[in-house]
Order: C-alpha cells, then structure tokens, then sequence
C-alpha cells in the first residue's frame, strides 16, 4: 500500500513560457500537415530566442507538391503562434522576430520501419517506453497538484488574453505543495507563482493582489488556509519575459505535460511529433487505459506501461500497477487492456482517431486530464472502456 499522509508538489508552466511557445509552434506544424495529409509524418522541434525562432526536422507527405506548399507557410504558422500567446515585446514581437526553417524531407531509413504494405503490421516509429496513470483523487482523475496548478495558470492566461488583466504577461509558472491525509488531498501548504508583469514598478506584493482572487476562485475550497504560505514572484520584478528572458526548446516540459512526477515517465517528449510515433500515441493509448481502469472501479489508482521497438508492430511488454488499491490482480488487468484495444501504432491512432489535427491545444496546460472535445481532440480521456474492461476480467 502506497503512503497516505504526505507532502506532493508539482509545477506547471503556462503558454507564455519559453519551451511552450516552441512546443505550440511545433503542434501547429504538425496540425497543419496532418491536415493536408491524415498520413503525414512529421518530427518537428523549435528554438527560440530574442527576436529569433529556428525551426528543423523532419517532415514527408506523399505528395510532395503539397509540402512545396507547405513549407512555404512554416512562418506564418509561426507567428501566428506567437500572436496568439499574446507576444509583442521590443524582444520578442510576432511579427518582427525572424523566423528561421530548417524542415528537411524524413529519413528514408527511419520511414522503412514505419512502413508497411500491411497496414496492421506497420512498425513503430521508434524504441521506447511510455506509461499512463490515473487515480481518483480528482474527477478528472488526475493527481490533484499537477491538475490545480495548470488551472492557475489557464486562469490567469484567460483573464490577460481578455483585457480584465492588462498588466499581466504571457511568461508565468505555478507551483503547488499539497498535503494529503488518507490518500486524499486536503490542503495547499506551499503555492508558488511567478508571472511576468507589465511595469517595473510593480511590486511582488501588487501582483499578488492582482492573482489572489483567480487562485482562490479554481483552488477547492478550504485547501488555502492561514498556515498556506504564498510565494508570488518571490524574486522580484519578472517583466523581462519569454524567449527574450531564457531560450526555448521544444520538448522540455515533459513532467509538466504529464503527471507532474506522481507517476513514472518513459522520457519521450510529445509535441512536433506525428502519431506514429509512439512516444506519443503510445502514451495516450497507456493513459486512456489506465483511466478506464480507474473509472471502472478496478483499482483508485493504476499505472500502465507499454514498451516498442522501431519497426515492429506490436507492444513488447505491457505492465499494469494499482499499487495495492486494485479489485483484481495486476496480470488480469495487464490482459484485459490487450483484449479491450489493439496496441499495435495502426491499432492505437485508428481506435484514438489521431490522425487528424487536433494537436496544438495539448501544447499547454497539459496532455492529460482535459476535456474530450467534439472535433476528436483529447480522445484518449473517453472512458468509454469501462464495460468492455469489466467484461474482460
């Protein structure tokens, strides 16, 4: 049985944050491709930095005059990016940074691996491991930190997007202690928030009054109390922000994106990446899984693992852990995710309907926990397994 009193912290980052501006304009060049080819391969990174953007990888469409095309509109995808996350410093401006694109045609040794005349045992775009994880703790099923401190910061970025907090800045990270009593989270012991701000003359003791009450509007009530300790841009003034304050890279967010270390990661980061990769659709696959094992009342909490080698199709290994909260044993879990879903890359983007351009909304606020939107956008947090699971056992 795992420990049930303790201390948990974990941190978000919002859009504005370096590595999440090149995370968005990494999704966005994937989204754009996919929509022009559902097959599309794309291995896509970004860097930034003052007034500069590099974009390089990897991309192939099989059409190869729709990527002319395409490659023309790598920079405005960019800026369009950086418009909306709400740029427009002397250092970093949507439309005055330059934007540079190295995108190259995909290995034809890497597609090799991938491809297959039998559509079922098309290959992995890659080697690796991927986990999911639930647990009941919120009803979204996500571990509680991680969950409230990337609605501090989606919170705060809807009321500076709408003008109700004009001297607010994109650049912003929250970080949330919590302390548990039997398995639960009760209450907020540590809240940490530093956010880039509009004018020097801006206190640490202003920019609290200004975001006090939208973190106490998201925050349960109760959890903030007068032994909570805030830190609010603890260092000072923060105004100089953004890629023009600290480079960014996509894909170094990866805790962020995910758990927020409550549970294992595999270390494959997910935006830029196309759905054959299983660094990505793999570890959708592995948290809609271990969701559907949780809502089904098999266990309060549960770890799913899968592991892949490039060019085989189907998984070489596949782990559940409930960590002594599950109905059932482990190994019948283990099964029954195997019966309930097709894990080969094909089995994984067809059941989760991947291919389509639904990824530049994952680039911030998390991978997980999210809402399943109407267009197919976070797929992989239905739980509509739960009686083919339950079936299955």
């Amino acid at each position: 049985m795992t420990r049930q009193n303790y201390i948990f912290t974990s941190e978000s980052v919002s859009e504005g944050h370096p590595d999440k501006v090149c995370d968005r304009i990494s999704d966005a060049v994937l989204d754009a491709l996919i929509a022009e080819e559902p097959e599309a391969r794309v291995a896509c990174e970004t860097f930034a930095t003052t007034n500069h953007v590099v974009i390089g990888g990897e991309v192939g469409l099989a059409d190869q005059e729709k990527l002319s095309k395409y490659m023309e509109s790598i920079e405005q995808i960019a800026r369009d990016c950086i418009k909306d996350i709400g740029y427009e410093q002397d250092k970093f401006h949507w439309n005055t940074c330059k934007v540079t694109n190295l995108l190259h045609e995909q290995s034809a040794h890497i597609a090799q691996g991938v491809n297959a005349s039998n559509e079922k045992e098309e290959g992995a775009g890659d080697q690796g491991i991927m986990f999911g994880y639930a647990t009941d703790e919120t009803e979204q099923l996500m571990p509680a930190p991680i969950h409230y401190a990337h609605a501090v910061l989606k919170r705060l970025a809807e009321v500076r997007k709408s003008g109700q907090e004009p001297t607010l800045r994109p650049d912003a990270k929250s970080q949330l202690s919590l302390r548990y009593e039997n398995g639960q989270p009760v209450e907020v012991t540590q809240l940490v928030l530093s956010t880039q701000h509009r004018d020097e003359d801006q206190t640490s003791e202003d920019i609290r009054a200004i975001v006090e009450p939208y973190i106490r509007e998201v925050l349960p009530e109760g959890w903030l109390t007068d032994k909570t300790e805030w830190w609010v841009n603890p260092t000072g003034k923060f105004v100089i922000g953004g890629p023009d304050g600290d480079a960014g890279l996509t894909g170094r967010k990866i805790i962020v994106d995910t758990y927020g270390g409550a549970a294992p990661h595999g270390g494959g980061a997910f935006s830029g990446k196309d759905p054959t990769k299983v660094d990505r659709s793999a570890a959708y696959a592995a948290r809609y899984l271990a969701k559907n094992v949780v809502a089904s009342g098999l266990a309060k909490k549960c770890t799913i693992q899968l592991s892949y080698a490039i060019g085989i199709s189907r998984p070489l290994s596949i782990y559940a852990d409930t960590y002594g909260t599950g109905e059932v044993d482990e190994s019948l879990i283990e099964e029954a995710v195997a019966k309930v879903m097709d894990l080969t890359p094909r089995g994984i983007r067809e059941h989760l309907q991947l291919n389509r351009p639904i990824y530049q909304r994952t680039a911030a606020y998390g991978h997980f926990g999210r809402e399943p939107d109407a267009d197919g956008g976070f797929s992989w947090e239905q739980t509509d397994l739960v009686e083919a699971l339950k079936k299955a056992i």
